[in-house]
């Protein structure tokens, strides 16, 4: 899937899409440059003298306003990113929400084209690690056991906690009745499989000898086969949980949204190819942005988020959308340590032998929160 720059002219060019549409032609948030790269578009700054209050504020929601302000900024004081195309990974996940409403943040950072690699398989670091993607955002436990077996991928911040919730059947009614029961996963070394893994570990069920995984091939194997009786436990991501609850199967028996200590830490992680951010720093730094912003934005406006993942074909459901976003901390990168969440999760992996290396070792060579922080200080300020 690939979404590129549209070609209009300056009194046609505009931000956004569908309920948020404005116009550009009196800011231009892209990066300057001073000529044509190659593969990319020479592009000039155009600012002017800005619209009145009331007719931007017409326009443009009042949680966008502060994003653009930053942006006409930042993209005058910074230098532009060294590539012109990201490729980022396409998964059906409404939380995720924020990395889709990030293609015209990453636009207004001077990226020409966004690409979206396709994914069945709920696991985004192989993909990163093989340069088919160039940043994403992990699952905090499958992030885990990526980087304890591969250098080819960085941990670079957090976004925000939440998304999964443990679903059961009538036997297991509460996270310690999956001991010696089956749970349905897409594969292993699935972040289901991972993410379970350590809630398991967490509670003292060994999960290479006390659970017995149900393999569904795809992620909608995997629900499927908990639907339809074949495992007696399964964790879900949005909307999964909010489907299966309107079937009526099964209930909830941790959500990770809202029970300690799981919503104390991170879900969603950026992570990146270690290459790519290595010879483009300033790419991954406009990029994280972008996402920042966009996470942001969810927070802020969650029904236009959710409006967004509709119009696109994301999510049928605009209640589910709205349920759903409304429902993360998207501003959980604000304030939390990226740090202490790989750190939780590598404790209880290493604990049950998922991970050999430890959790110590482990950050000092899989994790770079620089970026991250100077993002957090800058978008604070």
């Amino acid at each position: 899937m690939r979404l590129s720059r549209p070609s209009r002219s300056p009194t046609q060019e505009v931000f956004g899409h569908g309920h948020w549409r404005f116009p550009l032609h009196r800011f231009d948030l892209r990066a300057p440059d001073s000529g044509t790269r190659s593969g990319g578009v020479a592009m000039k700054a155009r600012i002017g003298s800005p619209p009145p209050r009331r007719r931007f504020l017409t326009a443009a929601s009042a949680a966008l306003v502060a994003p653009l302000v930053l942006r006409a900024g930042a993209c005058q004081a910074e230098p532009p990113p060294e590539v012109r195309k990201i490729r980022l990974i396409h998964f059906p996940a409404v939380c995720l929400a924020f990395g889709y409403l990030a293609k015209d943040f990453l636009l207004a950072e001077g990226f020409d084209e966004v690409e979206y690699v396709e994914l069945r398989v709920n696991n985004q670091a192989p993909p990163l690690a093989t340069g088919q993607a160039d940043l994403w955002v992990e699952a905090a436990p499958s992030l885990v056991t990526a980087l304890a077996t591969d250098n080819r991928i960085v941990a670079l911040g957090g976004v925000h906690a939440g998304c999964y919730e443990l679903l059961g059947h009538d036997r297991v009614r509460a996270v310690r009745d999956i001991k010696n029961r089956s749970v349905a996963i897409s594969e292993y070394g699935s972040t289901e499989h991972i993410f379970v893994s350590s809630i398991a570990a967490y509670v003292g069920i060994d999960p290479r000898r006390e659970i017995e995984w149900v393999v569904g091939r795809t992620t909608e194997g995997a629900q499927e086969a908990f639907a339809s009786g074949k495992a007696d436990a399964f964790l879900g991501f949005a909307p999964q949980p909010q489907h299966l609850s309107a079937r009526k199967v099964g209930h909830v028996i941790l959500n990770t949204t809202e029970d300690r200590p799981w919503s104390q830490y991170f879900c969603c992680m950026l992570t990146g190819n270690r290459a790519f951010v290595r010879r483009n720093p300033i790419a991954t730094r406009r990029a994280m942005r972008a996402m920042l912003m966009a996470a942001d934005l969810c927070a802020a406006d969650p029904a236009r988020a959710a409006r967004h993942m509709v119009d696109q074909g994301y999510e049928r459901s605009y209640d589910t959308a709205l349920q759903v976003i409304s429902g993360l901390p998207y501003r959980r990168w604000r304030d939390s340590n990226p740090e202490d969440t790989i750190r939780f999760h590598a404790l209880r992996l290493h604990e049950v032998g998922i991970i050999r290396i430890t959790p110590q070792k482990l950050i000092a060579q899989g994790t770079d929160w620089r970026l991250f922080q100077q993002l957090r200080r800058e978008i604070k300020a």
